[in-house]
């Protein structure tokens, strides 16, 4: 039994007539009486009644048709699930970010744009720190991730470069220099910083070391945090000073102060969406050609 043996059964049912059924078919009468008669012999029942002017379901037929119209029903929908996932219009995207992407505002604009646009695609979203976003676009259990560094191995992986961000100085709310509208990054040489621990914070922490080193200091670090936001938890308790990405100056948080940084050198940290360099799918090309026209 074929697809088509359906079809045909179906249209003779809907028409009540043969021939009138052929003619929707756009095929020759006596090929289509042939093979409902081939697929009543397969069924081992008499699917219609013949009368002079037309053919009449049978109960074998009535509750053939019920299953034949699902069966073909069913085709079309997996065919057209097939199609809008061709397009990227279905399917579901893997996205990972370090702890301190998801507070720039491209993150969460793309990901709704994207959704608005393309409301069949769901979204698994993880966060953790590189390496581990990276270890999960290899094994493909993320498709694409929000990183805030380069990779020293980037084989089979692709990494766009999204923006450079600016950073901020978060200090204790009653510090001496939270009074001051903006500081150099020389004004933070006596301080004691608190950083985003090595490695999960790679890209961060290399970023402010560097930058400290090029102002003709080398910072002292009290404290480390596994978490950025856990950084500011600790300025807000005074134990010392930290450098964040200016988005997270969104971040309403009690008893901390974010005054932007100026002069030289500029600190600023990148951020770059990385996925596999072979990556096939459709929808995560397409958000991926999404957040880099956004960018």
């Amino acid at each position: 039994m074929e697809l088509r043996h359906l079809r045909y059964f179906v249209a003779v049912a809907h028409e009540g007539h043969i021939t009138r059924a052929a003619e929707r078919l756009h095929i020759a009468q006596p090929p289509l009486s042939q093979q409902i008669k081939d697929l009543e012999r397969e069924i081992g029942a008499a699917l219609f009644v013949r009368h002079p002017r037309g053919v009449a379901l049978t109960d074998a037929g009535r509750a053939f048709l019920a299953d034949a119209e699902a069966v073909l029903a069913s085709v079309a929908r997996a065919a057209d699930h097939a199609r809008r996932a061709a397009r990227g219009e279905s399917g579901r995207i893997a996205v990972g970010f370090t702890t301190s992407a998801p507070f720039h505002p491209l993150v969460a604009r793309a990901i709704r744009e994207f959704r608005t646009s393309r409301p069949n695609v769901s979204f698994v979203l993880e966060e953790s720190s590189s390496g581990d976003l990276v270890a999960g676009l290899r094994s493909e259990r993320l498709d694409v991730a929000f990183i805030r560094s380069g990779l020293a191995d980037p084989a089979g992986l692709a990494v766009h470069a999204l923006l450079q961000e600016d950073m901020m100085a978060a200090l204790p709310v009653r510090h001496r220099l939270a009074r001051r509208p903006r500081l150099g990054l020389r004004d933070l040489a006596e301080e004691t910083f608190i950083l985003y621990r090595r490695p999960d914070g790679r890209g961060l922490y290399d970023v402010i070391i560097t930058a400290c080193a090029e102002a003709g200091f080398s910072p002292h670090v009290g404290q480390d945090a596994p978490r950025i936001v856990s950084t500011l938890n600790l300025v807000a308790a005074g134990l010392g000073i930290t450098i964040v990405p200016a988005s997270l100056s969104r971040l309403p948080l009690e008893g901390v102060r974010y005054r932007p940084l100026v002069g030289k050198p500029a600190l600023e940290v990148p951020l770059n969406l990385a996925c596999r360099a072979d990556e096939g799918s459709a929808a995560t090309l397409g958000f991926v050609d999404l957040v880099r026209r956004m960018a």
